[in-house]
């Protein structure tokens, strides 16, 4: 049976950023003792609602003090003067680490929450122990284009005319457009890249509790944070290895967890992801898809408890 979510040491906070007097929605598990971890969700137009479901106070019960938030504009940090860029998603990063008085903390990004959590740990290196990249983006055009010739080959081999031609429109974009990225994303979805096609008992538990919560009606969806964020963010479209290569100069550990029926991914850019963290920092887990801190949650739980657990937080 899943351990079911239970409030423990809960911190529910709606705080204040000094310089936009804005609020964030953000929570917080575990003993304040214990190591900080904070997850970063995916997006633009994420939340953080599912990991706080059914993840975030399991592993708090690992022995992390695990902080959970929606950036601004995101989810339940709703905020309309949002801009969506990276150097915002910092500011709401270090607002958090002033709120929990935090001098260090370990990053889980999970996808688009991945790409945050490598700008800002190259940014801001002092304030980091270590990553974990769940689901990270690698190259965002790399997975666009796995995306969208895979997906070719499938319409192909069904002779589907007009999926393909849905296709060749797509391809047509402006790559640097939240309109390619939701085209390359919808084809994904719609041939069901981000979920396990016979998810284990284990995550079908999981599942059905998460659908059943009441916080899973706070599972809201910001539809305009992508086209905001193409709008105003001038990284729309890159490529962290260079980055992740340079964070491991910085001395700050870098892991990662991917699933093997993750669709967005190709197997090149997986092991051009294991050949940066390392073997042993690096999981490839089976009948696991996107949302691997739920389709593998015991892997997932093991594997951060092992790399970062044994971390000493000096202050």
């Amino acid at each position: 049976m899943i351990k079911k979510q239970i409030l423990g040491i809960i911190a529910a906070c709606l705080f204040a950023l000094p310089a936009q007097a804005q609020s964030l929605y953000s929570q917080a598990f575990g003993k304040k003792t214990n190591k900080p971890v904070i997850f970063i969700h995916g997006g633009p137009g994420g939340n953080s609602v599912q990991f706080e479901q059914t993840t975030a106070q399991n592993l708090a019960d690992r022995g992390f003090y695990v902080i959970v938030y929606d950036r601004r504009g995101e989810g339940r940090s709703a905020d309309e003067n949002a801009k969506m860029t990276y150097n915002e998603a910092f500011e709401d990063l270090n607002a958090l680490y002033k709120m929990y008085n935090l001098e260090t903390a370990s990053l889980i990004g999970f996808s688009f929450g991945g790409l945050v959590t490598t700008l800002f740990s190259e940014k801001f290196p002092q304030k980091i122990t270590s990553i974990v990249l769940v689901s990270s983006l690698i190259s965002q055009q790399e997975s666009y284009d796995h995306i969208l010739n895979s997906v070719k080959k499938i319409y192909t081999e069904k002779n589907d005319s007009a999926k393909l031609k849905k296709v060749a429109y797509i391809e047509k974009l402006n790559k640097n457009s939240a309109a390619y990225r939701g085209g390359c994303f919808d084809l994904a979805s719609e041939n069901g890249y981000f979920k396990v096609a016979r998810p284990d008992e284990e995550a079908r538990e999981i599942y059905e509790q998460y659908e059943a919560s009441t916080l899973f009606q706070s599972n809201i969806r910001n539809k305009k944070s992508p086209e905001l964020f193409y709008k105003n963010e001038k990284q729309n479209n890159i490529d962290i290895k260079p980055v992740l290569n340079n964070i491991k100069k910085k001395k700050i550990k870098i892991f990662a967890l991917y699933g093997k029926q993750d669709g967005i991914f190709s197997l090149a850019q997986m092991n051009a992801m294991k050949n940066i963290t390392g073997e042993n920092n690096f999981k490839y887990l089976d009948n696991c898809s996107h949302y691997l801190y739920a389709d593998q949650q015991q892997a997932f739980l093991d594997n951060v408890k092992k790399w970062i657990g044994s971390e000493v937080i000096t202050k």
